[in-house]
């Protein structure tokens, strides 16, 4: 059995905490471990798992394979998607992939953004739908619902396939209230978990027969794939092509081999802030507070205060969300509505749509700590044995301060090394190189000034990270 984890998604509900350059999959929302990494670390109890095969935005890779590292984990291969195609596809080129040893493994597809609080029963009903897999059957996992949801999509349990499985009768979209009320009555219908397992072939000869438009420009992608250090490169114009659909229409709607294992596990999609505030354990006044803050005469509330104390006076059902550089306050009943703001912010064209103000890059990170008319103030964190680009910048000059540890410096033809309390100084239009040497983290701030400071004044001549 080969997991196979999707980490494409976006999280924009979760915004301002998850964002589009860093989303939910790549943060420590529901535990101390990312949700990535607990989703990697559930898969440990089953017997005959390989290493994962990760379909992840190509944008998202260095996050992706640090973060594996950081808990003794190795993707077996990491797919880099181009673009996003939704699901479907991304399924497509992991089974292609997997399918190259010449072997026919289950596969047993996650979200890298859902948790679950009873890895046993997780567990316990993977293996459940392995030998209905073996069989050649598409399995899906039906969450046993606990309150009547609108916020999910449903499955319709038909046929008694065996003892704990069915087949799937419909899946349904989500309902209205009053539906949603009458599917939990039934007792016929569950949650759509989006969480399957079917052997490679199986999958790809279904995607054929419903959608062989998709498998055809996967089969094409994947054909055209290239290694870049521990990655696999898609061809970026055949992937392109692919229409955007998710597996549900491409393939489990169609197929008259769907089935469906139920799934008792605390299971929960985190899709927004009401859906962590319900997963996580609360406070004696039913709130949920991370960070500094003080909460006096209030209830029900989730609030997180990370970078500075956030005080909550007389308020009920509120979701406050405080980071570097925009605060989110909500009715938590209206928190599936976050996404509207984020569609406001793009249309605006604003940054913070997008990024946070600390930016992650494969060599450590920077923090844009200050900015205005031809001057931005950054702090930049280098990890030990890591260097930036060989580059340049046509339209701004560099101030460089070390504040911990030891920089060696290329400018030029010169190399110098710069410790702490001392700078030094990038002329405009300079070639130049930042580098870690030493064993701790070097941290230094960074003053630019100049015409135009944007992020594409980046002229790389080398990089060790296979950066254009």
């Amino acid at each position: 059995m080969i997991p196979v984890i999707l980490c494409g998604g976006t999280g924009s509900r979760l915004w301002p905490l998850s964002r589009e350059a860093y989303p939910k999959q790549f943060l420590p929302l529901a535990g101390s471990e990312t949700m990535l990494q607990a989703t990697a670390l559930r898969l440990d109890g089953l017997e005959g798992v390989q290493a994962p095969i990760l379909v992840c935005n190509e944008a998202h890779r260095f996050a992706a394979a640090e973060q594996l590292q950081e808990i003794g984990r190795a993707a077996q291969s990491i797919l880099l998607e181009p673009c996003a195609r939704n699901t479907a596809p991304a399924i497509a080129l992991a089974a292609l992939a997997a399918l190259e040893s010449g072997e026919d493994p289950l596969l047993v597809v996650l979200p890298a953004d859902h948790a679950v609080a009873d890895v046993a029963a997780f567990l316990a009903a993977v293996s459940a739908a392995a030998e209905l897999a073996a069989q050649g059957n598409l399995v899906t996992f039906g969450i046993v619902p606990t309150r009547a949801e609108t916020g999910y999509g449903y499955i319709r349990r038909g046929e008694k396939m065996d003892e704990g499985a069915w087949k799937v009768a419909e899946f349904v979209e989500k309902p209205d209230a009053a539906t949603a009320e009458s599917y939990l009555a039934g007792g016929d219908h569950s949650w759509n978990s989006g969480m399957f397992l079917f052997r490679a072939s199986r999958y790809i000869e279904e995607l054929g027969q419903h959608r062989p438009d998709i498998l055809d420009a996967c089969r094409a992608a994947h054909a055209g794939a290239a290694r870049d250090l521990d990655f696999t490169r898609v061809n970026a114009e055949a992937f392109a092509a692919c229409a955007d659909e998710s597996v549900d229409y491409a393939v489990m709607e169609k197929t008259e081999s769907a089935a469906v294992v139920p799934m008792d596990a605390g299971w929960s999609d985190v899709g927004s802030w009401s859906a962590l505030w319900e997963l996580a354990d609360r406070d004696a006044d039913d709130n949920l507070l991370h960070g500094d803050v003080l909460a006096e005469d209030s209830a029900g509330c989730l609030v997180r205060g990370d970078n500075r104390l956030v005080g909550l006076l007389g308020v009920r059902d509120l979701v406050v969300v405080d980071t570097d550089d925009a605060v989110l306050i909500a009715d938590k009943a209206r928190v599936q509505g976050v996404k509207k703001l984020v569609q406001r912010l793009k249309r605006s064209g604003r940054s913070e749509a997008e990024r946070h103000r600390k930016v992650y890059r494969p060599w450590g990170y920077y923090d844009s700590i200050d900015a205005g008319p031809r001057f931005q103030v950054k702090r930049i964190v280098v990890k030990p044995g890591q260097q930036l680009s060989l580059q340049m910048h046509h339209h701004r000059a560099e101030h460089w301060i070390v504040v911990r540890g030891t920089a060696k410096v290329t400018r030029g033809e010169e190399e110098l090394l710069v410790t702490e309390n001392q700078s030094t100084y990038i002329p405009l239009g300079v070639t130049h190189r930042l580098e870690n040497p030493g064993t701790i983290p070097l941290e230094l701030i960074e003053v630019q000034s100049g015409s135009y400071l944007g992020e594409d004044d980046i002229v790389r001549f080398d990089d060790e990270y296979g950066r254009s």
